[in-house]
């Protein structure tokens, strides 16, 4: 499982998000299951909107996690997508889809929230999964996304799991700058509302960001 501040006497193969969710699917559970994870989820919690009867995205939903908090607070559509099969196979959530975050296949406007957890540190660019939030939005929709802090990766933290046979691999990570990501979804019409740093034993572990849809890119 991923821990903090994991070190290694040898760094572990690094494994693209897919193959390496594919050997994590079979002991991922649903909920936050490390510190990290509940210091994520209690900022997610603490900015998330009132989500009773509205329509909710799981992004990168993996096996559910923020789908099933979304059922839980009363969501009137709760949905999930994800691009790793053998994630969705243990989602739970009623309606999931294979679908990369770059090209959500959902109308536009059709949402009033999307729920992003630790994935966008998985990709290269965070320009077209912001700009296809957007889109998916409808006017003052909300986006929460968290991510693994900058500063963790950039004094050489990584991102690691134990497979089923023992094996620890990290998982491909790109370090998004706070300042970037904020000006990149400004760019596509996500005003930044509100922010999150948890920290552990005083050092940020996770950022959390909290966008409204404007009217207008």
């Amino acid at each position: 499982m991923m821990r903090l501040f994991r070190q290694f006497k040898r760094s572990p193969k690094t494994l693209a998000s897919v193959p390496a969710y594919a050997l994590w699917a079979q002991n991922y559970p649903a909920h936050a299951h490390n510190t990290l994870m509940q210091l994520e989820e209690s900022a997610m919690r603490l900015l998330m909107p009132d989500l009773a009867g509205k329509r909710i995205l799981d992004l990168a939903c993996g096996t559910g996690r923020y789908g099933r908090i979304a059922d839980e607070g009363g969501a009137g559509v709760v949905m999930g997508l994800d691009n790793s099969h053998a994630m969705l196979e243990r989602a739970e959530v009623a309606e999931v889809a294979l679908a990369t975050n770059e090209a959500l296949p959902l109308r536009s406007a059709s949402l009033d929230g999307v729920l992003c957890g630790l994935a966008i540190g998985h990709l290269p660019r965070v320009t077209p999964t912001l700009s296809e939030i957007a889109r998916v939005l409808a006017p003052n929709g909300v986006a929460l996304i968290s991510d693994f802090h900058p500063f963790q990766f950039l004094r050489g933290a990584q991102r690691t799991f134990t497979a089923p046979d023992g094996r620890v691999f990290a998982v491909e990570h790109y370090s998004h700058l706070i300042s970037h990501v904020i000006t990149e979804a400004q760019n596509v019409g996500l005003h930044l509302s509100a922010l999150q740093e948890p920290t552990y034993d005083g050092v940020p572990v996770v950022v959390v960001y909290r966008f409204l849809r404007l009217f207008h890119a």
